[in-house]
Order: structure tokens, then sequence, then C-alpha cells
């Protein structure tokens, strides 16, 4: 019985070092690439390792593109997506758990169709209204899709039912309001729900790329994604290049990751529990 036991703790670690394997191996396959000529990437058969490891393609992508203005434009993005994710998100969320009024139930099944609808659909009138704005090629129109979130109002609502209702009642007995029962009670409580939800904003912010192309034309105020997508060329790529810049775009997601890890498996784990 005992050795039955080992040999199967043992094939689920087999398992998972080869799933591992597999999932690490492009992130690998691309930081050696950006090591490699662009003569090296074309050979037949491949070679794993570059032949000469040499930084030139890091110095040619930072000369093809602004860094600087990609990088601040990415993180602002992020964080106002993620500020008006937790605010409005956080409110809605509550309201639709633990308040009663008249039309919630069709409201919330307004939130649950929406997010059956692929996002590419709104692009055309989110930039029509942008258009009117006169908002083209800033900041805003970066952050417009993500001013509300569907996927964020029915994350944060789950979260919400998991508090018991007597929680509120307790605070609404010691004289509380509305409002500072959820600033005060029911908000501190859903941290880590809310830790999830801001990682999960900032990675489909991150990862967004056609809005940021439709949106915002000029390379100076476009997104990291959107700057990357300029590297590949009509008749021929330089891959070193094109992997020496994935790599220095994907650095503030691996932080950002790193930092927020703990809250983003319980939030996460918590979810998927309901």
């Amino acid at each position: 019985m005992k050795q039955k036991k080992n040999m199967t703790t043992l094939l689920t670690y087999l398992a998972l070092i080869i799933g591992s394997i597999i999932m690490i191996f492009p992130f690998v396959w691309m930081l050696l690439t950006s090591f490699k000529t662009n003569a090296e990437v074309m050979q037949i058969p491949p070679t794993i390792l570059p032949a000469e490891w040499n930084l030139s393609s890091f110095s040619k992508v930072v000369d093809l593109l602004p860094f600087g203005n990609l990088y601040l434009n990415t993180a602002l993005m992020i964080f106002l997506r993620v500020l008006c994710a937790v605010v409005f998100c956080s409110m809605a969320g509550y309201a639709f758990a633990k308040l009663n009024f008249k039309g919630k139930n069709a409201l919330f099944t307004l939130i649950i169709v929406q997010q059956m609808i692929p996002g590419q659909i709104f692009i055309i009138p989110q930039y029509q209204m942008i258009a009117k704005l006169g908002m083209t090629d800033t900041i805003f129109s970066l952050v417009f899709p993500g001013i509300v979130s569907a996927f964020g109002t029915f994350f944060l609502r789950q979260a919400y039912m998991g508090i018991p209702d007597e929680v509120a009642e307790a605070a609404y007995l010691d004289g509380c309001t509305r409002w500072q029962t959820f600033t005060k009670i029911m908000f501190p409580l859903t941290k880590s729900s809310v830790a999830a939800l801001s990682v999960f904003t900032a990675v489909f912010a991150y990862t967004d790329l056609m809005w940021p192309l439709v949106a915002n034309t000029n390379i100076n105020s476009t997104t990291l994604s959107a700057g990357l997508s300029s590297l590949n060329g009509q008749f021929s790529t330089n891959y070193p290049v094109l992997m020496a810049g994935s790599l220095l775009a994907m650095l503030p997601m691996v932080v950002l990751y790193l930092c927020f890890q703990k809250h983003f498996i319980e939030g996460v784990a918590m979810t998927g529990g309901k």
C-alpha cells in the first residue's frame, strides 16, 4: 500500500515537472533567441544556444522604440484601469450582493450577458465615442474601455456573497450608514479578492493589443504591446530584436506577479470554491 502511494506521488511530481517544462520552454526560447543573430534564428536545423552571446538586439530595440514613453503609458493605463475596477466594481458588487432594489436581477443578468459577448464588438462604438470627445492618442483613450468591468462586478459580487448578512446588520445596529458599512466593514473583508481582481485587471490591460492599436496610432502615446507589434516587418522580421523587446516588455508584469502572488492565488482559490 505504501509502495503504491509512493508510486502515485512520483507520477504526480513527474507530470507536474513535465507540465512546468512545457510551460516555461517558450520563455526560455525567447530569452535565448534574444542573444542570437538573425542568421542563427533562421538556421535549419535550429540551434538552442547562441554561438555568441551578444546584446546588440537589446540596443537595437531600444533605439527603435521609445521604451520610456511605452513604459509610462502602460503603467498609467494599468494603474488607472485597476483603480477604476476596484472603485466601481466594489460598489457595484456590494450592491448586487447585499442590497435590494428594483430591477436588480435584470441588471445583473445584463452584466452576465455582457461577459458572453466578445469585447471586439464594442471597439467601433467605443472608438466613435473617444473620437467625438477628441481624446484619441491620450491616456484617457487607453483607460476608457476599462472604466467599468462586467467581470470585476461579478467577481466581487461573489466575494461579498460569501460574507454573512449578520455582519452588515450588526454594523447597522451600531449606527453605521450604508456607506460606512461598505467602506469600513465590508470592503476591508474582501481585500484578497480585490488584490486578485487588481492582478487580473492589470494582466488584461497589459495584454490588450487591439484597442491601443485602434485608439492611439502615435507610437509615443501607445502601450508596450502595441509598440512591439511595430517590430513585425511586412516582408521579414528581425526575430532577435523582437524577442529582446518582448523580454523588456514582460519585466513589469513579472515583478507585479511576484509582488502579488499570494493574493492572486488566494483570490482565485476563493472564487473557484464558490
